[in-house]
């Protein structure tokens, strides 16, 4: 690994879908998988994805004799097919000849994806193939590729095919095999000119339609052949083909430029009108390739976090802020989608937004602060299908879903396949409530980040307000105790989601959960002294807020219960913790490893992962990473517990002992929760959360997506928690610590309209404020508030 690229240097066909999914190619609107040009989807080797931002479809499927219905993220027409063959031999793949020589390289730098290949037939015939392929970061609906094919040892006349493959299915994922798959019809397809073919299909339910346009050109020589493709249309599929004379040493160059355009785009007439109208304009590869790069250079101007003395955490990082920038860039703003757990890279979790925005926001928060508003736009599109899930389940507010896709309903599956045993069982994740407050923290921060007020005022406080309505209602008083309750939901750990021996779901007082409605109840009540009164009144006008229920919520976030393990202050991660069962640990991680799936292992042996003290990732300690101490006391002092700041680590010490890490996200919140108090656990934590993708260390799991938000979760480690990053009081705060590991940092930060340069070294850093909107920020280092202008630079002494 270099600092700018991850290469392969070695086919190895069982990695063959691991690198596809690190190696997919994205701007944001679309994105494909890294698979070879000549590969087909074949289960476990190759699978070519191409997916939009946003587009779903659903299908019903039978399953354990019912009907459910999925909304899947659909796999589009593959665009990539390319490939070649001698006269009346096979076509060309990488399985049925020998290979020589192999290296396979993702740019980072420039978004290129290369390949080199030296192969050798049956026959003895040597040939050397070099790709080269973007999806365009300049123009949102291009993707283009480079073939060239150079004879070693031999001559002769060879058939090139260029193709459209529509007879595309959703067979990604191994477990959904068995439920529907088929997503698109295809509309119209054939020749356009002379040099240009087209494919347009369209989803069955969801009725968006996509027009693709590829054209293809040949070279001989470095100069263009002029020779004119046949085109060839069978069903779903459109082909140009080229019978060409290949002389020894001599290389034949194929470019194969695609538009992409979709009946949910801005500022088009018809998707196959403008994308024919617009490949009329296309360029050259280089010439698009060129654009491509400088777009990609601004990007990274503003994103990349430099660490010179640590060169294999620098390339991994870099890998992490590439995948989030192809997920969600300017091409986003505008496009009504949320940010997916696994990017656009695959189908795992079928493209679903869960709430994995509050690892993935706090980045683009102070960096790209657009992107962040817009994605929170989807949100705040998709109230009212909160406010009405809140209603029918019987509380006022709005309930957002635990996994959304297209309109905001839930998407969580009845029912979910456990691989272990091949059963079917029921899924109650659903009852993830807290999905609601981590809208209201991204809200939150996002306005503390960038002072939005328009954002608030007119979109943000609604969605507070009508979170803290729903936690209001869904809260209940019990008598007894004169202390309010949550019943009947789930925590971050979905290993435990209903009593041992219990007929009913769910749990009772989550700590997380109740915790968090406070906080956003807190915050909701605080909105009086930060948005103008007569915006407060008439939201509260609008929302049916009565002062009857603002006293109401003050009652609550005095008097909320919360666990606690019996004559300790460990915070219990829920009502009845204490009553389950020690685990066995040793025997268990000796056999299947730490990152163990225990819900499949235990079910698969007639077990029950809700019997023990056992947490597939951070639940109470998310509390830590959300929150200070300073503020997780203040709500503490507020509820009048007496929780005290060494409290802290015995609970991370209780709570690290119980947990698997099922979750790529967990090690990040470990990481993060040690970062003062143990730097060299904290350190070991991050570098398996780093390498948790590149490794795949969860089994399996990457190649079906990338973990979004475990790779912008360990970007922030490093913007955040070792240079001790808070926005508090209207104070920028840095109280850096870096890691003995690694000394140095450089890094940009866009904070409240300005551009920030911070340097960091192991005794000093250095402050450089740049031009932005107001006049003056502050910025506390240590302790000490200091008031930067436009130009000033300063250095501070961090030498611990």
């Amino acid at each position: 690994m270099a600092e700018w690229s991850i290469t392969y240097d070695k086919w190895v066909p069982k990695e063959q879908t691991l690198r596809e999914a690190l190696c997919t190619l994205g701007n944001g609107y679309i994105a494909t998988r890294g698979a070879f040009e000549e590969a087909k989807a074949e289960p476990e080797l190759n699978y070519p994805g191409t997916y939009l931002a946003g587009g779903y479809n659903r299908l019903t499927s039978e399953v354990a004799g019912k009907e459910i219905e999925n909304e899947d993220l659909v796999n589009w027409p593959n665009w990539l097919p390319v490939s070649f063959r001698q006269q009346g031999e096979e076509w060309f793949h990488l399985s049925n000849v020998e290979v020589l020589d192999f290296k396979q390289e993702l740019d980072l730098r420039h978004g290129l994806l290369c390949r080199y290949v030296h192969f050798r037939d049956s026959k003895g015939r040597e040939t050397k193939l070099n790709t080269r392929r973007i999806v365009s970061m300049a123009n949102p609906h291009l993707a283009a590729l480079q073939w060239q094919l150079t004879p070693v040892n031999w001559s002769g006349e060879i058939e090139l095919r260029a193709a459209l493959d529509g007879r595309v299915t959703n067979s990604g994922i191994a477990r959904y095999r068995a439920l529907a798959s088929q997503h698109l019809i295809t509309l119209e397809q054939g020749q356009h000119d002379e040099e240009s073919m087209y494919l347009v299909v369209q989803t069955v339910q969801s009725k968006t339609r996509m027009a693709q346009v590829a054209r293809t050109r040949l070279y001989l020589g470095g100069k263009a052949s002029g020779l004119i493709p046949q085109t060839r249309v069978e069903q779903s599929y459109v082909a140009h083909h080229f019978t060409v004379q290949l002389n020894q040493a001599q290389p034949l160059r194929l470019e194969k430029a695609v538009l992409l355009y979709t009946s949910r785009d801005w500022a088009i007439s018809e998707p196959l009108l403008d994308a024919c109208q617009n490949m009329s304009r296309q360029g050259t590869f280089g010439e698009s390739l060129d654009e491509h790069k400088r777009a990609w250079q601004r990007l990274w101007n503003r994103c990349d976090l430099y660490t010179a003395c640590n060169t294999k955490v620098q390339s991994v990082l870099r890998l992490h802020v590439f995948h989030l920038l192809q997920t969600v860039s300017g091409h986003t703003v505008d496009l009504d989608v949320g940010v997916p757990a696994r990017g656009w890279h695959g189908e795992a979790y079928r493209g679903h937004i869960f709430w994995d925005e509050l690892f993935i926001f706090p980045f683009l928060n102070l960096h790209l602060p657009a992107i962040t508003r817009e994605l929170l736009m989807y949100r705040y599109r998709r109230l009212n299908e909160a406010r009405s899930a809140a209603k029918e389940a019987g509380y006022k507010g709005a309930m957002f879903p635990w996994q959304s896709g297209s309109n905001g309903r839930e998407e969580s599956q009845v029912i979910h396949l456990n691989p272990q045993s091949g059963r079917w069982l029921p899924d109650n994740t659903y009852l993830q409530r807290h999905i609601s407050s981590a809208v209201a923290y991204n809200v939150w921060h996002y306005y503390q980040a960038t002072e939005d007020m328009d954002f608030l005022s007119y979109h943000g406080a609604e969605m507070l307000l009508d979170i803290a309505q729903f936690w209001s209602t869904i809260a209940t008083l019990n008598h007894e105790t004169g202390r309010y309750e949550i019943l009947h939901v789930v925590g971050p750990d979905e290993y435990h989601t209903e009593y041992p021996d219990s007929t009913e779901v769910g749990l009772n007082n989550n700590a997380y959960t109740n915790v968090m409605a406070v906080w956003v109840i807190q915050k909701a009540l605080q909105l009086k002294n930060v948005i103008d009164d007569s915006r407060y009144d008439e939201l509260l006008t609008k929302r049916h807020i009565t002062p009857d229920d603002l006293t109401r919520w003050e009652d609550i976030s005095k008097r909320m219960y919360v666990p606690f393990l019996e004559d300790t202050r460990i915070i219990a991660q829920f009502d009845g913790y204490d009553k389950l069962e020690e685990f066995d640990w040793e025997k268990y991680r000796a056999v299947h490893g730490e990152a163990m799936r225990l819900d499949r292992i235990l079910e698969s042996e007639g077990d029950n992962v809700n019997r023990y003290k056992a947490s597939k990732q951070a639940d109470v300690l998310m509390l830590f990473y959300l929150f200070s101490s300073d503020e997780l006391l203040s709500v503490f002092e507020q509820l009048n517990y007496d929780f005290k700041p060494q409290s802290i680590p015995e609970n991370i010490a209780y709570y690290e002992q119980r947990t698997s890490h099922g979750s790529t996200l967990s090690k990040i919140v470990h990481a993060w929760v040690l970062a003062r108090s143990d730097r060299k656990r904290s350190w070991k934590n991050f570098e398996i959360a780093l390498m948790s993708d590149l490794e795949d260390i969860q089994g399996g799991t990457t190649s079906e997506g990338i973990h979004l938000g475990a790779m912008a979760g360990t970007v922030d480690l490093m913007q955040r928690a070792y240079t001790g990053l808070e926005i508090r009081d209207d104070v920028l705060w840095l109280n850096p610590v870096l890691p003995d590991e690694m000394p140095c940092l450089d890094l940009q930060l866009r904070y409240r309209g300005h551009w920030i340069k911070v340097n960091f070294t192991a005794n000093k850093m250095i402050i450089t404020f740049d031009r932005g909107w107001s006049k003056e920020v502050k910025i506390g280092v240590r302790g000490q508030v200091h008031t930067f202008k436009t130009g000033d630079q300063k250095e501070f002494d961090i030498r611990r």
